[in-house]
């Protein structure tokens, strides 16, 4: 049996419009270890979070494989999706609009034990209150709607949804964006609280690095659709190769008045992903950019042990 939990090969996920074809995912490879965290991180419109919806199967891909506890699971139907569902879950960016506003509390916790397990009507009601308990919601909150509560309080309602099948594997689709920062913390160390002690793995959609840093094992860097930089979050913040993930870390506040950073501003126009040419995506707004980043484009190759980058320049950039 494979050592990894999730495993994804040249995943590819397109979209047909009136001007062509719309490259959201294209060649997005990576493994995942039962209670690790991947981080994936981007500018919007890079196609995190279709990537995320794609893994949890709300999207067919286009190409490419997904190995899901040594089983393939790209093409799931029937049985095997709804086995799958019980397995992979995921948590929305939104809180409010990802929840039913006619359900309360209970209701929403209940809906996903009422289709999926076989647990009696009584068992059923035991586990909604164990998962309040769990993700720290009040149990006088169970008679309430999403609309009587706060961001922070619905978003754990989200989470306990999640739970409550016990999942493998949980997609985290900017779980905190739309929170205060001081929830924002509550949230984030309830879930690695839960990860610690069910010893989930998380694919964690963000664009806030400071965020990523703390929850993340590995970092995979994306931009328009493809891979652009993979390694540690420890090595990623030590030492970025490729000059996109350079820029998005230069935009990192750093809390001193004697150390500060110096910010790469980025010039040009974006590739349009909607048949995109050959070359690399980036080239039009690299200060590296060379005439063969224009004709080719770079494969993501290992240029250090562990550590991933689809750049032709490595070794010359920073």
């Amino acid at each position: 049996m494979s050592e990894y939990l999730m495993e994804v090969k040249n995943l590819k996920k397109y979209f047909k419009t009136r001007s062509g074809m719309l490259h959201a995912v294209d060649g997005v490879t990576f493994s995942l270890r039962p209670g690790e965290t991947l981080g994936v991180v981007g500018e919007s419109g890079c196609g995190k979070s279709t990537l995320g919806r794609t893994l949890v199967k709300l999207l067919e891909p286009t190409e490419g494989q997904i190995l899901f506890e040594g089983e393939d699971i790209t093409y799931a139907r029937g049985v095997q999706l709804k086995r799958l569902r019980t397995r992979i879950q995921m948590i929305f960016q939104d809180p409010f609009s990802s929840l039913n506003p006619r359900k309360t509390v209970r209701e929403s916790i209940l809906e996903p034990l009422k289709l999926n397990s076989a647990l009696s009507a009584r068992q059923r009601e035991e586990q909604v209150l164990e998962l309040m308990n769990t993700v720290g919601l009040a149990q006088r909150l169970a008679h309430s709607y999403p609309h009587e509560l706060d961001g922070g309080r619905r978003q754990r309602i989200g989470i306990a949804r999640a739970l409550a099948l016990n999942p493998a594997f949980i997609v985290c689709d900017e779980p905190v964006s739309a929170l205060d920062v001081s929830i924002q913390a509550q949230i984030l160390n309830l879930m690695q609280d839960v990860q610690e002690d069910q010893h989930l793995a998380y694919l964690f959609i963000t664009h806030d690095l400071s965020v990523v840093r703390h929850m993340a094992n590995q970092i995979l860097v994306m931009y328009l659709g493809q891979m652009v930089e993979l390694t540690s979050a420890d090595v990623l913040f030590e030492r970025q190769m490729h000059p996109y993930t350079q820029a998005l870390l230069s935009a990192i506040p750093v809390p001193s008045l004697e150390k500060r950073r110096q910010r790469i501003i980025l010039r040009g126009e974006i590739t349009s992903p909607i048949n995109p040419p050959a070359g690399c995506r980036f080239a039009p707004r690299c200060p590296y950019v060379t005439e063969r980043c224009t004709a080719q484009t770079p494969e993501l190759y290992e240029a250090a042990p562990g550590h991933f980058v689809a750049c032709h320049r490595v070794g010359e950039v920073g």
